[in-house]
């Protein structure tokens, strides 16, 4: 139970920088540096020079790509989404291949690379939640559970790169990677040792329903991120990197959307800190989550008012997943029946 508790964190914390990376990759435009999968650019290194490739390198990965998207487009036709396959099949930019570049390349090999660590990471976690199957199943159940998942987030990855970054598969892949985090955070929690602290019922139900408020709205925050996102991608194919700081103005609806959601935000998570403080709870993890959330916005009006620094955006898209962590394990903490809740 113990070496689960310890490993399960170290798992968690190699999820958080593997959504820093992809929000590194996706910044500098690096998510077609290896156009295929899982090899990059047919090699388990990845090379250093165009002269490294074959001619018809272009060509090769864009066949290799129609191919797999044709398979993709049958999956999607059996669960009904005729529309989304037919849109991938007939856009003739999927199957355009990019110039080789050095850097692109290394970035998205080393963003790989990252979830290959994480994949020996879950398997070992898993390993270790199965042994423990006789005390409790539950432990058993979610690490294999955080296994397949993270199998399947493997296979999705591949169908992003075919399809070329379609925007949608993007959001799909940064969701599951946020239910990996959830699944690992409630392994951790449940592992292990704890000190209880009381509480009174009613205060403690008050704070959860503020908490499960928290995340709805955070993860619909995230999910309006990732369309802003989107179409920022869309200004810039068409502006170019050059007028970075005319992106914000072009933006629509979608921006002063997420933007105006960042008030409902930081609006209760204000309420839940003072509940917190009010009950007299010394929670480290309750102004912690407020820091970040301060944090979060900061970067975001950064990003708003400086002309979308590269590197800010791989920042402010991690802190927003760990808003979501934070928030999930301070609602395990707050959900121990009876008794109150649990801090490390």
């Amino acid at each position: 139970m113990r070496l689960l508790h310890r490993f399960s964190l170290i798992t968690l914390i190699a999820i958080y920088v593997l959504i820093l990376v992809g929000g590194i990759v996706r910044s500098t435009g690096s998510g077609m540096g290896c156009p295929d999968w899982p090899k990059c650019m047919g090699r388990w290194i990845p090379p250093t020079d165009e002269s490294q490739l074959p001619e018809n390198y272009k060509d090769y990965y864009s066949s290799k790509r129609a191919e797999k998207n044709v398979k993709f487009a049958k999956y999607l036709r059996a669960f009904g989404f005729e529309e989304s396959a037919n849109r991938i099949l007939n856009d003739e930019s999927i199957l355009f291949e990019n110039d080789f570049n050095k850097y692109k390349t290394w970035v998205e090999y080393i963003n790989r690379l990252t979830g290959v660590v994480i994949g020996f990471c879950i398997l070992i976690t898993c390993f270790f939640s199965l042994r423990l199957f006789k005390e409790s199943k539950t432990i058993a159940i979610l690490g294999t559970l955080s296994l397949i998942l993270t199998v399947f987030q493997a296979w999705f990855g591949s169908i992003v790169v075919s399809t070329k970054l379609v925007p949608w598969t993007i959001t799909i892949h940064m969701f599951l990677a946020i239910l990996i985090v959830a699944f690992l955070i409630y392994l951790y929690f449940i592992s292990g040792r704890n000190v209880v602290i009381g509480l009174p019922g009613n205060n403690r139900t008050k704070i959860k329903a503020l908490l499960i408020a928290c995340m709805v709205i955070g993860v619909v925050q995230i999910f309006l991120g990732t369309q802003v996102r989107e179409a920022i991608d869309v200004i810039a194919a068409q502006m170019g990197a050059a007028n970075r700081d005319s992106w914000i103005g072009a933006l629509g609806m979608e921006f002063i959307i997420h933007r105006t959601f960042s008030w409902l935000v930081l609006i209760l998570h204000g309420l839940l800190l003072f509940n917190i403080m009010k009950n007299d709870v010394k929670s480290k993890l309750g102004y912690g989550l407020m820091s970040v959330v301060l944090l979060s916005i900061l970067t975001g009006v950064v990003m708003a008012y400086f002309g979308i620094p590269a590197f800010i955006q791989p920042v402010h898209l991690l802190l927003g997943t760990l808003i979501f962590g934070l928030e999930f394990l301070l609602f395990l903490q707050f959900s121990v029946k009876d008794k109150g809740i649990r801090e490390y």
